[in-house]
């Protein structure tokens, strides 16, 4: 019998529609049901290619004496990470927090009334194993603290939300931005570079294609030969071993999640299309930056493999492919050399051995069924250049011959029984496939990627866009659910940008898009949030700064203003990026690896600063997102201010027509005391104190929104007196926040370029 997710557009709850457990979709359904049980919710959090979430299925979850325990003590809820990523990081924060460790499946038990977690962990077995609790226990045990200590429960679920809040929506302190940020990440990287084996850090290792990225777009600009030739190493050795390893595919192409080990040899099986999206670019660029043809094969193979393998008829990419077969990690990938034999025929099957190291002991074992045979993830022990002489073979005479070898075990593979794939079209991963394949078209000079990414964008347009001009991210069978994020947005921005050269529509439509995101995801000082304000199923609004297997939201919109900046010469998105990474500047100053595409969202700032001297000063971002808004004119350049009496100076501020400035007495309403108003000061220096003659505002708004503000231009006296010590170089400042009727910009401090001396 069917359960509540039968009618849902994820894969991944799909699987969980028949389970006894009496499921529910995440949404104030089931949240209204848990409060009027009085009930804690248990919230499942997974995903349609997770291995260890179909474990803790066939386990728990499809057990009827567990489900009868989970319905009658729980409002039980499962939802899929992918679809709603924005809350999945509160919750995984959470479970940080309080095990010191994440993953999926994700167990999250929570107080019904806001939503606040109060115990979480990942996996729990259903018989003892190796210390840890059963789910059958923590059941228990979770229902009886909220029955028996619910005043503890409480005040545990509060100290968590406050702990997650901290996290990932404390507020935006803005710090100065410039080339040491930039400097630092690269540093940062090299100092972790595995030397030996490529990629950042020990096993488990992934791709860390956002590093790549970053070091490229470095690697490009590099203003010495030794910082040319460490990145060079580091971007080399990464890529050579990824490339050659179980990583990727060797038989298919594409590259799977991560690998277990430090030498790239066996991987987690599961195949997504962020990380195809994110290394297709990678390596085509890099074949590109190092005319490296290996490179290119590595390049193309990934996109063939994602338009054989991971497209839908409509055009639009799946997300992904699962990891398993019939309840075996990555048996679809696993060979013997008799079935490498079997495949290739006799006068293949001896090159195939030496090539794939099948002469050699197995380099895969099955740590959840060890009863199985041992067998072999195939893997090159070298790029193939380096290969060919050992092997008696010209280069050319090996590529062929290698080439016929993978066509044979991919086609002896695809009769294989296939791993599962999860078929919802996710709007952020496609935006991000989009723009790999349109870079890669250019890259390698390859007219039917930019056709695919074409198609693939009319199908976000078309199904994926409503009337009014919102974006949706998943949608699966024709149905479309789960509203957009600002992953989706900053992605798919950028993918449209990508298109303007087949049609100026595209632009068109990717300015509409970018507008909505700035409504819907920018507070008042252009500070960007995950998720819109006012979500009532949002404990906290998270504003996620980190890089890690995706590109947080913050940094995908940042690079789509750009992409927007460059194809549009409007100086208005600049303003908006400037601002926006004021507001990620603290952790890309804490962290400048963590938040590493942000860090090359600065890198492209900075040196488009260098074209364009004054447009923008990241280290004075503030200031800089309102120029040509507002500007502050003075009739001196000099002003002397004597002992015992004032000096007067005649200041004039400008403002955009469409703009206003808050006046110095906004008034007292709500709207009004939200605001900054308008203010001189004097910095750098002692000896002076400046006030001011601030004329009166013009009103704007009615009631609770009423305040007084200034347009057009505004003019008032300044007066400048002596005080105490004169010391350092005293400059003039104005202090003002610039507005229109729908937002506001963060405050900004203007140093008057005025030399103010003692008479």
């Amino acid at each position: 019998m069917a359960n509540r997710l039968q009618g849902s557009t994820s894969p991944y709850l799909l699987q969980h529609a028949h389970n006894p457990v009496d499921w529910w979709p995440w949404g104030e359904e089931a949240f209204a049901e848990a409060r009027r049980r009085d009930v804690p919710i248990f919230l499942s959090i997974g995903y349609s290619t997770c291995y260890w979430c179909h474990v803790m299925e066939r386990e728990s979850f499809e057990d009827a004496e567990t489900a009868s325990l989970m319905n009658e003590r729980f409002v039980c809820i499962k939802l899929d990470r992918e679809e709603h990523p924005e809350i999945d990081d509160l919750y995984m924060a959470a479970t940080v927090m309080l095990t010191g460790r994440g993953g999926w499946p994700m167990s999250v038990f929570l107080e019904p009334q806001h939503l606040r977690p109060f115990m979480a962990g990942t996996y729990f077995p259903k018989e003892p194993r190796a210390g840890m609790s059963t789910f059958s226990q923590v059941l228990l045990a979770m229902s009886g603290a909220w029955r028996m200590q619910r005043e503890g429960v409480m005040k545990q679920a509060e100290e968590v939300a406050r702990a997650v809040e901290e996290h990932l929506a404390r507020p935006a302190r803005a710090a100065e931005l410039g080339q040491k940020q930039v400097a630092d990440a690269v540093s940062g990287l090299l100092r972790t570079l595995d030397k030996a084996e490529g990629g950042f850090g020990a096993a488990p290792k992934f791709p860390q294609a956002v590093y790549l990225e970053f070091l490229l777009d470095v690697r490009v600009r590099a203003g010495d030969d030794a910082t040319a030739d460490a990145v060079d190493f580091a971007l080399r050795k990464t890529l050579d071993r990824m490339a050659v390893g179980g990583l990727h595919d060797q038989p298919g192409g594409g590259f799977h999640r991560y690998c277990v080990d430090g030498t790239w040899t066996v991987p987690h099986f599961e195949k997504m299309l962020y990380d195809q999206a994110q290394l297709l670019r990678v390596y085509a660029r890099a074949a590109k930056l190092y005319t490296d043809p290996y490179y290119a094969h590595v390049a193309r193979r990934t996109a063939e493999c994602v338009l054989r393998d991971m497209t839908s008829p409509q055009g639009a990419f799946l997300s992904a492919i699962d990891a398993e077969v019939d309840g075996r990690e990555g048996v679809n990938y696993l060979w013997t050399p008799t079935e490498v034999a079997g495949a290739v025929g006799e006068d293949d099957a001896p090159l195939a051995r030496a090539v794939y190291g099948l002469a050699g002991p197995a380099n895969f074992r099955d740590p959840h069924h060890p009863a199985d045979a041992p067998a072999w993830v195939l893997r090159l022990s070298d790029r193939p250049e380096l290969l060919a002489p050992g092997l008696r073979r010209s280069q050319a005479a090996f590529t062929d011959d290698l080439a016929r070898i993978n066509r044979a075990l991919l086609a002896r593979r695809d009769a294989r029984p296939q791993p599962r794939k999860d078929d919802k079209v996710l709007a952020g991963w496609n935006g991000m496939m989009i723009s790999a394949l349109m870079s890669a078209s250019e890259d390698l000079n390859e007219p039917r990627y930019a056709t695919a990414a074409k198609r693939a964008a009319e199908f976000v347009r078309d199904h994926m866009i409503s009337a009014g001009g919102t974006l949706v991210r998943s949608s699966r069978a024709g149905l479309a659910s789960s509203p957009g994020v600002l992953e989706d947005y900053g992605a798919v921005v950028s993918a449209f940008v990508a298109l303007r050269g087949l049609s100026p529509d595209w632009l068109h439509a990717a300015k509409a898009l970018a507008s909505r995101a700035m409504r819907e995801f920018a507070d008042a000082s252009g500070v960007l949030h995950d998720a819109p304000a006012g979500r009532s199923d949002l404990f906290v609004r998270g504003r996620s700064t980190h890089d890690g297997a995706c590109p947080s939201g913050v940094s995908l919109m940042l690079h789509a203003l750009l992409d927007l900046r460059e194809a549009t010469g409007d100086r208005a998105y600049s303003s908006l990026a400037v601002a926006a990474i004021s507001g990620v500047s603290e952790p890309m100053t804490e962290s400048p690896t963590g938040s590493v595409n942000s860090v090359r969202a600065l890198l492209r700032l900075l040196l488009a600063a260098e074209v364009n001297p004054g447009e923008f000063d990241p280290g004075e971002s503030a200031t800089a997102a309102d120029q040509g808004v507002v500007e502050v004119l003075s009739e001196t350049d000099r002003v002397l201010i004597p002992v015992g009496g004032p000096a007067l100076l005649n200041l004039a501020m400008r403002v955009a027509p469409g703009w206003h400035i808050v006046s110095a007495e906004p008034g007292d309403t709500p709207a009004a005391r939200a605001m900054f108003p308008l203010r001189v000061g004097v910095v750098g220096g002692t000896g002076v104190r400046a006030f001011a003659d601030y004329p009166p505002g013009t009103p704007m708004g009615e009631g609770d929104a009423r305040v007084l503000v200034h347009g057009g231009q505004t003019e008032f006296k300044v007066v400048l007196e002596r005080e105490g010590e004169w010391t350092g170089r005293p400059l003039l400042t104005v202090a003002y926040q610039a507005c229109t009727d729908r937002e506001c910009r963060k405050p900004a401090v203007v140093e008057l370029d005025i030399a103010l001396d003692p008479a």
